[in-house]
């Protein structure tokens, strides 16, 4: 009898086990998505703000896909006359072949890429001349360059962004290794190269995207001096992370003790269990928020 109750317990377990690591699957593919919906909401509306004030030059005219754009050296804004800051949105990168309309911001690493996609410090500003470039999540957080592969040559990229409009055209696509950085090395030519990983749900290799720039680049402007690779690693595990983790961990548990318990002691289980759900809900989504912090970003 003891025997077969550690067996039906053994049980029990590995199906919660097996459930938990499919609710996280889940988050990862969806829940991440939801967050990174509302940070480009916010980005959206502080980018709004600051071509709205023209700060620090004014807005750049609409962009447009029919042919080259009306912005010429000589028309667009002065560019910025401080280095970007990391975090902060710096335009929008639309390609309407694959159905990207995402605000940008300055930065690669772990939070700027679950945030959009990030500028490459250390490279020119999309419009500007010689090679920016532009790193995107594939599989989770909103997978903004879900079907990058997709693209074809002569495909458009759209950037509005505080100092112009610009237009690109989709030259050649190549796979290469993450620790190859001369994919984002400065050019003699104008322009954009677009990276995620290769093949899906996994960050084993990069997808590179070039496009060349229609028309003159907008004057040169001030660029962070840090290069920083995208980081396809897990990002170190302070003892805050962990710390985070476990406490998310222990306030699952804590309300699936609860629910057991009470379940224990009443005829009719559903009433708990309807119950306690949100609870156990929103811790589970905490302790996967948690827990996704520390995986390899890039993916």
């Amino acid at each position: 009898m003891t025997q077969r109750r550690v067996m039906a317990a053994a049980g029990r377990g590995l199906l919660a086990l097996g459930a938990l690591v499919l609710l996280f699957l889940a988050y990862q593919l969806w829940g991440t998505g939801i967050a990174e919906s509302r940070s480009q909401d916010a980005l959206r509306h502080q980018m709004a703000g600051r071509l709205q004030a023209g700060h620090p030059a004014s807005a750049p005219e609409a962009p447009t896909t029919a042919g080259a754009p009306s912005s010429t050296a000589a028309a667009r804004p002065h560019p910025p006359t401080s280095p970007p800051s990391d975090g902060s949105p710096e335009g929008l990168v639309s390609i309407p072949a694959i159905g990207v309309d995402q605000v940008f911001v300055e930065g690669t690493g772990t939070g700027d890429l679950r945030r959009g996609p990030g500028h490459y410090p250390g490279t020119p500003l999309p419009g500007q001349p010689g090679n920016a470039a532009i790193a995107g999540h594939r599989t989770t957080y909103g997978a903004p360059f879900d079907k990058l592969d997709k693209l074809r040559r002569g495909d458009t990229i759209m950037i509005t962004a505080l100092w112009g409009s610009s237009q690109y055209e989709v030259r050649n696509s190549f796979v290469v290794n993450p620790s190859d950085l001369s994919v984002i090395a400065p050019t003699p030519s104008n322009q954009l190269t677009l990276t995620t990983c290769t093949p899906r749900f996994s960050a084993s290799r990069r997808l590179i995207v070039q496009a060349s720039l229609v028309g003159s680049p907008a004057p040169a402007g001030l660029t962070s001096q840090r290069a920083q690779p995208a980081s396809s690693s897990s990002p170190s595990a302070s003892t805050g992370a962990w710390l985070t983790l476990g406490t998310w961990a222990l306030a699952v548990a804590a309300v699936i003790g609860v629910a057991s318990l009470l379940a224990g002691r009443m005829r009719r289980r559903w009433p708990v269990y309807v119950l306690l759900a949100p609870a156990l809900l929103a811790t589970l989504a905490m302790f996967f928020a948690a827990a996704s912090a520390m995986l390899p970003d890039m993916v």
